[in-house]
């Protein structure tokens, strides 16, 4: 929590009006206030004013009154300074002013309901330092009735020894298209989670989980639909349960004042190494080298139809299935998130629900409909090759989180940890072709070599990304800066803002597929255009500010700033050549 306070000095006028002029005046006050520092502490003075009777004169303190009077901000005109417009976009404000002078270190103070926080603002400057935009976060808007517009607000801005105030009336303050967003009902928006969700099944974000989909498909042939629909329900309620889950975290980290997103958990870690385990283990299961079996227990619990793991093992498919394919964003899927995340614990819990409803629908019409999966060819000797094959894609998936590890902790420690999940299909290999004897000792190194690969991030370091990293940008790509792109936009200049990261597939699709088409490359290699690449592989607060900006919490997230839209086109998820150009011409056309 960031809060304001006065420092050195400061007067608080109090008006008293006497009833009979000229008679003594006694005032008695007792002030309770903090000091701060690092922390707060609280104290309490009480004062004393005699005034004896006689003619009104100035006191000793007229000239200190004097003083502090002066420097209470008015309209700003006398300054040359004017507060020219506010605009209120989600938990975001921002506020424009002009200056005759160019702007030295200006500050934005905001005044509204109690229940409101204001951030610290950050500027950008355009006209020679004469027009300034300030961003400033707001927290606490669910407290407000009207939200963040329900309230007048007062901005004082202060440069130096000058200042100005504006109040602006509820009717004054725009609100962007991203608050009117905001303003969707309840009920469509869950409307919206629900088809994002099922629209994600057919992003490639699903491709290293494809062959799980596959295989609970073509395991039920000449199966019985009782069956059928049993396995594919908990699969269902493994998908919504590890939404519920995902949600769980987010209002945890949100009420933590932490950054939060759709699929951060790929920016830690641990979470990449074990899923990197996990598929490491389901690839050798496939290829034969052990037969995995759930603690009997849990077997128990949820043993069905003969199946060896029960519905327990199914739950667990689907939540895992769950895991990895929630790295990119999807159509409406944005909206949705945007809105949930924006909002309190109920409503991010009742959008997420709708999105694992989504994403699992696919699995519920098997249910619905068995005869799907039934009538498909019994399992035999085919049924061994495709789990061979299909092993290889899940093996493709491992060495894809590597790369993405190797972005997050670095090449060396990411080379460690391949080198480990190798190890560690080695010796499940080896097993399989000796007797039980080499059992036990091949699932201590297993556990052993898992460990260790969970370890290398306590000794490798990541963090955040630092200005070091926009070496490893390309010639066309500069190092994102929201803050320069109102200068660049002011020198008639069009920016294109493309966020990405090595986990989100839908991303490097859109690079391979549309960003890299010589139409496109051609128009961002133009003299007049600045390409600017957020990289989100790694935690970045300034990032996932940017996106909460346009109320957006996932990615890939494009946008184009220019002449005819300082304010940016914002590009959908799935790029297309048409959706690029067509954002080109409007942001560089000039108003």
């Amino acid at each position: 929590m960031e809060t304001l306070g006065y420092k050195d000095e400061v007067v608080l006028p109090i008006n008293a009006e006497v009833s009979t002029p000229g008679q003594a005046l006694n005032i008695r006050v007792k002030v309770d206030y903090l000091t701060c520092d690092d922390i707060c502490i609280p104290y309490t003075a009480n004062l004393a004013l005699d005034l004896p009777a006689g003619p009104a004169a100035p006191s000793d303190f007229s000239h200190l009154i004097n003083r502090f009077s002066s420097a209470v901000p008015g309209d700003g005109a006398a300054h040359g300074l004017g507060i020219e417009g506010l605009e209120a976009s989600n938990a975001r404000l921002r506020v424009s002013a002009t200056s005759g002078t160019p702007f030295e270190a200006p500050d934005v103070f905001v005044e509204g309901p109690v229940e409101l926080f204001f951030s610290k603002p950050k500027f950008s400057f355009t006209d020679g330092r004469r027009t300034v935009a300030a961003e400033i976060a707001v927290d606490g808007i669910k407290y407000v009735t009207g939200g963040i517009t329900g309230a007048p607000l007062t901005i004082t801005l202060v440069d130096g020894q000058r200042s100005a105030e504006r109040t602006f009336a509820p009717e004054a303050i725009a609100v962007s298209t991203d608050a009117a967003e905001a303003g969707l009902s309840i009920a469509a928006v869950l409307g919206l989670a629900l088809l994002g969700g099922l629209i994600l099944n057919l992003m490639p974000c699903v491709l290293p989980v494809l062959s799980i989909k596959l295989l609970g498909v073509v395991g039920h042939g000449g199966g019985k639909s009782r069956d059928v629909r049993i396995s594919f329900i908990a699969s269902a309620a493994g998908i919504v349960c590890s939404f519920l889950v995902l949600a769980g975290g987010l209002i945890a980290l949100k009420a933590a004042g932490g950054a939060i997103g759709w699929g951060i958990q790929f920016q830690q870690p641990w979470f990449l190494i074990a899923m990197g385990l996990i598929v490491v283990l389901f690839a050798c299961n496939l290829w034969g080298f052990f037969e995995f079996r759930l603690p009997s227990g849990l077997a128990a619990m949820g043993a069905s139809g003969g199946e060896r793991d029960g519905l327990v093992g199914h739950f667990l498919t689907g939540a895992f299935a769950t895991l990895l394919a929630t790295p990119c964003s999807a159509p409406f899927l944005g909206t949705a998130v945007g809105f949930a995340l924006s909002r309190g614990p109920a409503e991010i819990l009742w959008v997420f629900a709708a999105l694992g409803v989504g994403l699992a629908l696919p699995y519920l019409l098997v249910a619905a409909f068995p005869v799907l999966a039934t009538r498909l060819p019994r399992p035999g000797p085919w049924m061994v090759r495709l789990r061979q094959v299909l092993g290889v894609a899940l093996a493709l998936t491992a060495l894809w989180l590597i790369t993405v590890i190797a972005g997050v902790l670095g090449a060396i420690p990411a080379g460690g940890i391949a080198f480990m999940f190798f190890l560690i299909a080695c010796f499940l290999a080896a097993a399989s072709h000796f007797g039980a004897e080499f059992k036990k000792p091949v699932g201590v190194a297993v556990v052993a070599l898992s460990i260790m690969s969970l370890a290398v991030p306590l000794t490798a370091g990541g963090g955040p990304q630092t200005a070091g990293d926009a070496a490893a940008l390309s010639e066309l790509w500069k190092p994102f800066d929201e803050a320069a792109i109102p200068a660049y936009v002011a020198d008639g200049k069009t920016v294109f803002v493309d966020v990405t990261a090595d986990w989100c597939v839908t991303c490097q699709v859109n690079k391979a597929f549309i960003l890299g088409r010589d139409s496109v490359m051609a128009r961002l290699k133009a003299s007049n255009v600045i390409a600017m690449q957020a990289d989100w592989t790694r935690p970045n607060d300034d990032i996932a500010h940017y996106l909460a900006s346009f109320g957006r919490y996932g990615i890939p997230f494009d946008a184009v700033y220019g002449p005819g839209a300082p304010n940016g086109v914002v590009l959908p998820e799935l790029l297309s050549e048409d959706a690029v150009m067509d954002a080109f011409a409007k942001a560089g056309k000039k108003p």
